[in-house]
């Protein structure tokens, strides 16, 4: 690798490291949360045929307004929300899409974030949101959640009010720790600043029962802006697309700063594709909630603590060591995330197989080497609401970010 010293590079970017996951050749991979299940035959079929109708015409530029593709998403979302019991006036205005939730957010930022402003995110959650914000120039503040990782309408309004942000980053169901907050804090944290709202509901199609969307807030509320992406319960990542609801007018202006055409006419294709088989490729979300369920309850009998979780990843903690756990599963052929939270690791949910490999793995592990557990299974019990927390945007082993500024503790 090149030495950065001899570049005119920006100050703030000396010494940082990129983000990412290892993706190392192992059977068993459930360290990015992705949906462990292919697209079936069906879909594929008819996104090769979808395809196929459009290749004449790739010498044009594609739809830069994303039309088609905007009323499919207008079509999921009502549904999504009548399944919640919400009746939400949705508009293809409101909608905007981008390559995966990343660049709708880094949109967001940067249009409303910039030199001189300041971004309030609470921690441990998504360690993307600090290096957007940095990214642009803006600087990062982090609040710390509750032991138990959530949030409450009092104490968001508080941190709000005091830091007043220009843009709240708020996560639900929460990445890296799995834990929904209800509608009152977003209310809280939109009445108490007179910034942008970000919800980021990546992980929302998750939840059982259907938890109702920040969606259900938008209306009278044009600083409040919504997320969600096509990576996870349509089994989608490596197609990236991820889209953001909005007031029409804060959505006209993330036009002032994405690039010329930045979604491809093959990603529009087959994202409307995507959408058109909804029903087929949420089918397997359920079946993913059952391996977290029962990855949970089997991590809870042998002895670690558990945190209740709405998303396809499961948080568990009583470690005594995160990354020798991390090692050990890897020379198993299993992969999870070491994600920096203090004797804490995080497991995403797998196929039936994958699933029965993990813990077949843990068990050995705790019969090879019982000290894996910090406390035994009796003491773990009986203290499972003692949850230390460090901010992840500490490096870890998976996740080398660097430490951006907090509003408490070491930075």
């Amino acid at each position: 690798m090149g030495n950065i010293e001899s570049l005119p590079v920006r100050p703030d970017l000396v010494g940082l490291k990129p983000y990412g996951a290892p993706h190392l050749d192992v059977p068993v991979q459930l360290n990015v949360n992705e949906n462990a299940y292919p697209l079936p035959e069906v879909v594929i079929d008819s996104m090769r045929a979808a395809v196929d109708d459009h290749f004449a015409g790739l010498n044009r530029y594609p739809d830069r307004e994303f039309t088609s593709l905007r009323e499919h998403l207008v079509t999921y979302l009502n549904g999504i929300n009548e399944r919640a019991g919400d009746s939400v006036a949705l508009e293809p205005e409101m909608i905007w899409a981008a390559n995966g939730s990343n660049e709708v957010l880094s949109h967001i930022v940067q249009a409303f974030g910039g030199p001189g402003r300041t971004v309030l995110g609470f921690t441990p959650s998504y360690s993307m949101h600090p290096l957007i914000t940095t990214g642009t120039g803006a600087s990062w503040l982090s609040a710390d959640r509750k032991d138990d990782f959530t949030l409450d309408a009092e104490t968001v309004a508080a941190e709000v009010a005091r830091v007043e942000p220009d843009i709240v980053f708020l996560c639900t169901p929460n990445n890296p720790t799995g834990t929904s907050i209800g509608l009152d804090v977003i209310e809280a944290a939109y009445d108490n600043c007179s910034g942008i709202v970000i919800v980021d509901e990546a992980y929302a199609e998750f939840s059982r029962p259907a938890k109702s969307s920040a969606m259900t807030l938008l209306e009278g509320r044009p600083r409040l802006v919504v997320s969600r992406t096509m990576s996870k319960a349509f089994a989608c990542a490596g197609l990236r697309l991820g889209y953001a609801v909005a007031d029409p007018a804060l959505i006209d202006v993330l036009r002032l700063v994405r690039l010329p055409y930045h979604l491809s006419e093959v990603t529009q294709v087959l994202a409307c594709t995507a959408l058109e088989h909804a029903e087929v490729l949420l089918g397997n979300v359920d079946r993913l909630i059952d391996s977290r369920n029962r990855m949970a309850a089997h991590l809870a009998e042998a002895g670690f603590t558990v945190h209740d979780s709405d998303s396809n990843f499961v948080l568990f903690g009583n470690i005594s060591s995160p990354a020798q756990l991390w090692q050990k599963l890897c020379e198993r052929g299993v992969l999870i995330r070491d994600i920096g939270i203090d004797g804490h690791a995080r497991v995403n949910a797998g196929t039936e197989e994958e699933t029965d490999a993990f813990l077949h793995a843990i068990d050995e592990i705790l019969a090879e080497s019982p000290d894996i557990l910090a406390a035994g299974p009796a003491a773990a019990a009986a203290d499972s609401g003692a949850r230390t927390a460090v901010p992840t945007d500490l490096p870890t082993r998976d996740d080398p970010t660097p430490s951006p500024t907090s509003t408490k503790g070491t930075p």
